[in-house]
């Protein structure tokens, strides 16, 4: 016995052409039921394979719901029946080992999912030619290869780049399946070799491509990767929105790890890191790199302001008046929490909205839904609530001293206007201006950097959204590697 496929060997000088699809034998196949039921007889694109009967259709069900929500849907599958044309009768094939002349063995058929026409899935059914050599001692055994057919998987060369296309486009793999009839799991698993190919060296998935163009500004966050408190870190090009690196923690490490695997040329272009409060991926960066600056945006430092002062302000506010029985006053103040985080140039554009008419929500007929126009005297009560206490009035002094600061376009103007806030929440010896003092004290050279490097984590949050609308589409993805690379292709266009 040989364990080494070989293929036999021919005799030149008797090969001919193998016979085209398109030649009269189609008519030979078909007969004049070509007419009669309105065959349309194409090219396949594939070469190597002639068909030999009509087609025939079955009807099969695929589920398209849920587990929770099934949904059987019933889907057509047109098999068409043909044959190897690679072998030909008049050619003489002699074994590889003995050189005996080889036999024939009979057909074997094989079944192969093919490109869908139209809604409807396709396969083909091939017929393959076997041969044998009749030495006892030899036992040689050759069935003919079928050259389109998709390593690993009963699909043809064909719907797998047709499989790819889809994916390429961004649909999910449950649409890709149902579009190509293939698998899922097997949908799953072109769509990796394809993100390979892209994004790893050779191709073979052991080691991410290295970012080929230099980065001047990085941004970086943390977003959740599954349910169970787990974390991962993303680092992408702001300028490109690219992401560049992905990792399974959020921890400082993970910064390293990166620099790592950039190399310090590459490091050695970057000029500023956009960060939220996390210090340690800052402190990370400059360890290696001092002449990186870490810039804190304004969005975060906003956000606490809003969050952790004004909010928590206005409950105890709120506690306060229905303490001293004012309950319509604490029922008014309950009720202003995103007039009190406004600016004030928002206040006053939706107080012109209303003045014009401006529709907020335009109703609809369908559903009995009502016009909704925008209020006004939105700016006259923020007047009022601020002008009854005090601790709001610093609160909101203290937001447009914040906007002020972040427009100053040098270190000196902002660290000016940054010292000027501290000093406010200091000396109302309020608990929650003590802690954003302490906040903006903590982080002071990364706030102060926004003045000479004026860039954000708008696009990390940005690409945050994203992530979780990839993860909701894709109803989750177990394989974490298969789910960052699908993150990478996504933010690339």
């Amino acid at each position: 016995m040989h364990n080494t496929v070989l293929e036999p060997l021919v005799q030149e000088a008797m090969f001919k052409n193998t016979v085209s699809p398109l030649d009269n034998n189609v008519k030979e196949c078909f007969g004049e039921q070509i007419v009669a039921d309105g065959y349309l007889v194409v090219s396949s694109g594939i070469p190597s394979f002639t068909q030999t009967k009509a087609p025939e259709t079955m009807q099969i069900t695929r589920d398209q719901g849920t587990s929770k929500k099934p949904r059987k849907v019933q889907k057509e599958v047109i098999l068409i029946e043909g044959k190897l044309n690679t072998y030909n009768s008049l050619t003489e094939y002699y074994c590889p080992h003995c050189h005996s002349l080889l036999h024939g063995n009979g057909d074997t058929r094989c079944t192969l999912t093919h490109i869908p026409i139209g809604g409807s899935y396709t396969k083909l059914i091939i017929s393959r030619h076997r041969l044998h050599c009749p030495n006892k001692e030899c036992s040689y055994n050759y069935t003919f290869a079928v050259d389109f057919k998709e390593d690993k998987h009963l699909l043809t060369k064909a719907v797998v780049n047709y499989a790819r296309g889809l994916l390429a486009r961004k649909l999910t793999l449950k649409e890709v399946s149902f579009i190509t009839g293939i698998d899922e799991n097997i949908v799953k698993d072109i769509d990796k070799k394809r993100l390979q190919e892209i994004y790893t060296i050779n191709g073979e998935g052991t080691q991410l491509i290295p970012p080929q163009k230099q980065a001047c500004h990085l941004g970086i966050d943390e977003f959740k990767l599954h349910n169970n408190r787990q974390y991962a870190t993303v680092i992408i090009d702001l300028d490109t929105g690219e992401v560049l690196y992905l990792a399974h923690t959020k921890k400082k490490q993970v910064v390293y790890d990166f620099m790592d695997f950039v190399g310090e040329e590459w490091m050695a272009g970057v000029e500023a890191v956009a960060s939220d409060m996390n210090a340690d991926y800052g402190k990370a960066f400059q360890e290696r790199y001092p002449d990186i600056k870490v810039v804190f945006d304004h969005f975060h430092i906003v956000k606490n302001l809003n969050e952790k002062v004004i909010n928590e302000v206005k409950k105890d506010e709120v506690a306060r008046l229905e303490a001293e029985g004012d309950t319509e006053a604490a029922k008014s103040l309950k009720r202003s929490k995103y007039i009190l985080m406004s600016k004030h140039d928002t206040l006053l554009q939706k107080d012109r909205d209303a003045r014009h008419n401006k529709v907020k929500s335009s109703g609809g007929g369908l559903f009995n839904k009502p016009e909704q126009l925008r209020h006004s005297g939105n700016r006259k009560r923020h007047k009022t609530i601020i002008q009854q206490n005090e601790l709001l009035f610093t609160a909101d002094l203290v937001k447009e001293k914040l906007r002020y600061a972040y427009e100053a376009d040098t270190e000196l103007k902002m660290k000016r206007r940054i010292n000027s806030i501290i000093k406010l929440c200091k000396n109302t010896e309020n608990k929650h201006f003590l802690w954003f003092a302490k906040l903006l004290s903590t982080h002071y050279q990364g706030v102060i950097n926004h003045a000479t490097c004026r860039i954000s984590t708008g696009k990390v949050e940005g690409i945050n959204q994203m992530i979780k609308t990839l993860r909701r589409k894709g109803y989750g993805y177990p394989d974490d590697e298969y789910f960052f690379l699908k993150i990478m292709d996504a933010s690339r266009n």
